[in-house]
């Protein structure tokens, strides 16, 4: 067995893992892994992006499109902190990356040497695990125990921290896949008793609701879940990350939860008789209420998850299937063997909510009377004219809930956005690796004027990889969710949300993206159908209502049920 270097170790490592594409940012503490990168371009492929922060978001979009673990690399010191706020967004998102970082070499650990940081303890709170390799017998180790961790059980980041010694370091090659952890383990035995419990609590159910989470999602349950609900005609509704796990077409789909999700499964959560909630974690904006005694309290809770700390841990649950959500719904239908009967009073209730959402809210969303360009009507002219493999790919804000409550899903893995974290910044990387990682697919980014900016640089990367993404850019001239509590809570006091924005068109053209900017609503159709029949990248810029709001919307703090329509 041939004698090599600690960064081609790693790299070879990476090959054996089956890795095609690394994002990242070179340099002086991981420069000689770049080096051994190098002599394996056939192999791996790596996209330069112009930050670091751009690097772990476009990983985070490959990841949630592919299925796969999304790989980054970056130096140490600066290079390894910009990673933060992408290893804390994936770690809530439960989104399966392995970060590699450069270090300075293990004699100057703790001297304050140049760009030395302790990314170990930095990045511990947000990473499912972190480790420090100074060693270069212990690289090829340490990587498949990386990989096997961010993708088993409840997905999460790794970060890797390898010393520069270790890298230049001479070693065998001796690799060994990891196969098995206890502690990330949950039982393979699901508990029959509990499944033949919940069926029949389910049987006896005349009011049940299905709450589907992402967890259908990191499951690829979503044929089962489907199964599921066309064998019960139970009603579901999603939260934000998994709305993708539901065509949206399906008569028994009701909509997004939460805080401006829509009308009726807020209004008829607290109305159910049993709650169905498959790999959702119950978080505060689906919850919709400090107080969470409030929430459901008529109800039966069947909890499906992988993760155990999620069970009771902010609704207390009556029966709890614990394990993968496929194998689990798969076993609950073969203990359904007769059809649920559902009140038929049930359905209509949410077709009586949904009908009044129409009218009140989604009918001037989606067909204004206004003069100014809404949300709403952008997404809806998307719908027209889209592929059915489209995915969008969303930043944070008021675009975010407006394209997730319209957007038309149609396949799988085709929501991609920053939701536990909130991350603005995120939509342009993010696009960039969904577009790599799914090749064939149209991708659709839609952002604010606020939230492209902190991530503009990343259009460089799109010149240089040739990268088709249909970029929307929703401009208000605002921070506009922001804004829009200051409108509703704090007396249109609009206090530093008001953006002067650049010329993004000259910005878009300077990249080399076609561009157009639309003012007016004529123009609307035509030039949204000619993005999305481009094969190459373009960017749309398009002026929105200013103080155009969403709704529903939750107020903070209050029941779901107080949900305001307007």
């Amino acid at each position: 067995m041939s004698i090599i270097k600690g960064s081609e170790i790693l790299i070879k490592t990476l090959i054996i893992e089956n890795t095609k594409y690394i994002f990242g940012y070179p340099g002086g503490a991981i420069m000689p892994i770049y080096d051994a990168l190098f002599f394996y371009k056939k192999h791996i492929s790596h996209i330069l992006t112009r930050h670091e922060q751009g690097a772990i978001h476009a990983a985070q979009g490959y990841a949630r499109v592919s299925g796969k673990v999304g790989v980054c690399f970056t130096t140490s010191g600066p290079g390894a902190t910009n990673l933060i706020t992408g290893l804390a967004d994936s770690l809530i998102d439960s989104t399966a990356i392995l970060c590699i970082t450069g270090q300075v070499s293990s004699n100057l650990l703790g001297t304050d040497a140049f760009q030395e940081t302790d990314i170990i303890d930095i990045s511990l709170p947000v990473t499912k695990w972190n480790y420090q390799v100074t060693k270069a017998k212990d690289i090829s180790y340490i990587i498949s125990k990386g990989f096997f961790i961010a993708k088993s059980g409840r997905p999460g980041p790794v970060l890797i921290d390898i010393t520069k010694n270790a890298q230049l370091e001479l070693s065998n090659l001796e690799y060994k896949k990891f196969i098995k952890i206890n502690k990330l383990f949950y039982k393979k035995s699901i508990n029959r008793k509990r499944i033949k419990k919940a069926a029949t609590v389910i049987k006896n159910s005349s009011k049940p609701f299905i709450l589907i989470g992402q967890g259908v999602i990191l499951a690829n349950a979503e044929k089962e879940l489907q199964k599921f609900i066309e064998k019960t005609n139970i009603p579901a509704a999603s939260t934000l990350l998994g709305l993708c796990a539901l065509k949206t077409v399906n008569i028994l789909n009701m909509g997004m939860l939460g805080m401006h999700g829509h009308y009726a499964p807020n209004m008829l959560t607290n109305k159910s008789d049993v709650i169905i909630a498959i790999g959702m974690r119950f978080d505060d904006r689906v919850t919709g209420d400090i107080n969470l005694t409030k929430y459901a309290k008529e109800s039966k809770i069947i909890h499906i998850d992988i993760d155990e700390s999620e069970i009771n841990k902010n609704i207390n649950t009556n029966i709890f299937l614990l394990g993968n959500c496929k194998n689990i719904l798969k076993q609950l239908l073969s203990n359904l063997k007769i059809d649920i009967k559902i009140n038929n009073h049930w359905i209509e209730k949410f077709n009586f909510f949904k009908k009044k959402e129409k009218k009140k809210v989604i009918k001037y969303d989606l067909y204004p009377l206004k003069k100014g360009i809404t949300m709403g009507e952008v997404i809806n002219c998307i719908n027209l004219y889209k592929k059915d493999n489209s995915v969008l790919v969303t930043d944070v804000g008021q675009h975010q809930m407006s394209a997730s409550r319209y957007f038309n899903f149609t396949c799988n893995k085709s929501q991609i956005t920053s939701g536990g974290l909130g991350t603005m910044g995120f939509a342009l990387p993010a696009s960039i690796g969904a577009k790599i990682g799914a090749k064939n697919s149209q991708i659709i980014c839609v952002v604010g004027d606020g939230g492209i900016q902190m991530t503009l640089q990343e259009l460089g990367t799109i010149l240089q990889q040739q990268i088709s993404i249909n970029l929307i850019i929703l401009n208000n001239n605002f921070l506009g969710m922001v804004r829009q509590w200051q409108e509703l809570f704090f007396e249109r006091r609009y206090s530093h949300t008001k953006i002067v924005n650049p010329d993004f068109i000259k910005i878009g053209e300077a990249y080399g993206i076609k561009s157009k900017k639309i003012l007016y609503r004529k123009k609307l159709k035509k030039y949204i159908k000619m993005m999305l029949n481009q094969t190459n990248s373009y960017l749309l810029e398009i002026i929105i209502e200013k103080e155009y709001n969403i709704f529903p919307m939750i107020p903070p703090g209050d029941s779901i049920e107080e949900i305001r329509l307007i």
